[in-house]
């Protein structure tokens, strides 16, 4: 694969946004297509960096998302300053409250602590009396996604990146083993090297085990700013307080196809998860609620690098980790085009694993 200062990405959330600044400060011409800015899955999450308080095993997906978080003070703040806009990265630490101690109460990770009932109580005070402890997480944290998305966008008009809305991909035109153009409703387009980060669209372009996974989340409005310190990463749920007084509760996960809006029957289990977790939100208002689709791959690893054509890399299938991922996404899909570097992290999430 040659370096290129021709490139063209098919979508416009976050993965697209972090790729196309990347290759920008390179040097790199880049055009994004995107289908619609409001349906990227990056409105729909709620900005942890948590590959911690996900309890990832020991393997290259903990070692992505881990150099991913690290890359985040530095990267938003080049974006920051770039824009001259925020980004909410806030790296404010996750507590993970438990309602079963574990068999095994060794850290999960090296800088992670196991707090007790006593402790975890004193530490962050309202919650549930049944939770029996937790773990503390003070490398994790999180970054305003909202702001993080518009921010990025920003910054890729700044530098000059030629964003084109509203271009939703009809079709991929291959020949000899190679793209030769790509549709839309109203016009070609053609560029020496394409970049697929459509997230759960993919596989409506290109044969990949992408499929979209509904999420719902929704907002309530904090009595004081301060009423909820700590982000809260508990069973089947998570509460994530913004320094603007606004608590995010998420998320669902539904295999429910392409079926759209939020519903009662999800709005009810993101309440009483929330209430259970922390009471006192019981009497908070709700103001916002939303959903969204994120883009899930059989194993739940993104598929990252060369695809079956000479001139399409993939980026996509970051499910729930597109926002903490988006750092390290850019730089090793900006190495592997414009130095042919490969970095040994790519490997194990290359799209070929599934049809080997």
């Amino acid at each position: 694969m040659d370096a290129t200062k021709d490139i063209l990405i098919i979508g416009g959330g976050i993965i697209g946004l972090a790729i196309a600044v990347e290759l920008r400060q390179r040097g790199a011409s880049v055009t994004i297509l995107s289908r619609d800015f409001q349906e990227a899955a990056s409105h729909a999450a709620a900005g942890m960096l948590a590959p911690y308080a996900e309890q990832i095993p020991p393997s290259p997906m903990l070692d992505l998302c881990t150099r991913s978080r690290e890359m985040y003070a530095d990267w938003t703040g080049k974006l920051e300053n770039l824009t001259g806009l925020e980004t909410g990265y806030n790296p404010c630490g996750i507590l993970s409250p438990v309602f079963e101690l574990p068999d095994n109460l060794a850290p999960l990770a090296p800088t992670s602590s196991w707090l007790n009932q006593t402790e975890i109580h004193a530490f962050q005070p309202g919650l549930n009396p049944d939770i029996l402890g937790g773990w503390w997480h003070p490398e994790d944290g999180q970054v305003d996604n909202r702001k993080l998305v518009h921010t990025l966008r920003q910054a890729a008009k700044t530098l000059g990146v030629n964003i084109q809305e509203g271009a939703a991909v009809q079709s991929i035109i291959q020949k000899s083993g190679k793209i030769d153009k790509i549709l839309t409703k109203n016009r070609e387009y053609q560029a020496q090297i394409y970049i697929l980060a459509t997230g759960s669209w993919s596989s409506e372009l290109i044969p990949l085990p992408v499929r979209p996974i509904k999420g719902q989340m929704l907002a309530l409005r904090m009595p004081t700013p301060q009423s909820l310190e700590r982000v809260l990463f508990g069973p089947n749920t998570y509460l994530v307080p913004r320094k603007n007084g606004r608590l995010i509760i998420g998320a669902t996960s539904e295999e429910v196809g392409w079926t759209p809006h939020n519903t009662p029957l999800g709005m009810n289990a993101l309440l009483q998860r929330g209430m259970g977790l922390y009471p006192p939100i019981a009497d908070w208002t709700i103001e916002d609620f939303w959903w969204g689709f994120r883009p899930g791959t059989t194993d739940e690893f993104p598929i990252l690098g060369p695809s079956a054509y000479d001139n399409l890399v993939l980026a996509t299938g970051h499910y729930r980790n597109g926002i903490l991922l988006a750092p390290i996404t850019a730089t090793l899909i900006a190495d592997l085009i414009t130095h042919q570097v490969t970095d040994p992290l790519l490997k194990p999430f290359n799209g070929d694993r599934f049809f080997a």
